[in-house]
């Protein structure tokens, strides 16, 4: 007796069901993922002036800082390192030694800030920061010196954060960018 071989049929994949797959997989990817959003520099700015002449500020009382297209950072027309600048607006804001050339007071002191259109973001935010640390370690000196511990370790919004904010108030100019 002979055998037939048996004609083998072709194996086929279902397809039908790849695109849901497919579409469940990309929901899902879309629902997990989180997409970072670049949320820019967080400073409140002040709300816009009336018409009137802004108060006159004493020379001594201005610490003019300007970053240029090179990314060099010049602090009362001397060029400074960024390492330096934390240093010279914590001495510039408190003037130990009561000396001529710094401000009278810290609630007199103004930094202000200018850059050229053409300055390097990242070296701008670095000055930026070593100014907000100057004024964030003058604050912790205070309330160390006054309460004990940190700024930071205080109350939100508490009498002392109050106290120590208002002996050292940020007075922080931001001015336009040149045209370049």
């Amino acid at each position: 007796m002979l055998l037939k071989k048996r004609q083998k049929d072709d194996v086929e994949i279902e397809g039908s069901s790849m695109a849901d797959i497919a579409f469940l997989l990309l929901i899902f990817f879309l629902v997990v993922t989180t997409i970072d959003v670049d949320t820019g520099i967080g400073l409140v700015l002040p709300p816009i002036p009336d018409d009137v002449e802004p108060p006159p500020v004493l020379e001594r009382n201005m610490m003019r800082i300007l970053v240029n297209a090179q990314g060099m950072v010049l602090m009362d027309d001397d060029p400074t390192s960024i390492a330096e600048v934390r240093q010279r607006i914590m001495d510039f804001v408190a003037n130990p030694g009561n000396d001529p050339n710094l401000a009278e007071t810290p609630d007199d002191a103004i930094v202000s800030i200018k850059t050229d259109r053409q300055t390097p973001y990242n070296v701008y935010i670095d000055m930026l920061d070593e100014v907000m640390g100057a004024y964030n370690e003058l604050r912790n000196q205070a309330s160390q010196e006054r309460f004990g511990v940190p700024y930071t370790a205080l109350e939100e919004d508490s009498p002392q954060q109050e106290q120590i904010r208002e002996l050292y108030p940020k007075r922080i100019s931001i001015a336009e960018p040149d045209e370049g």
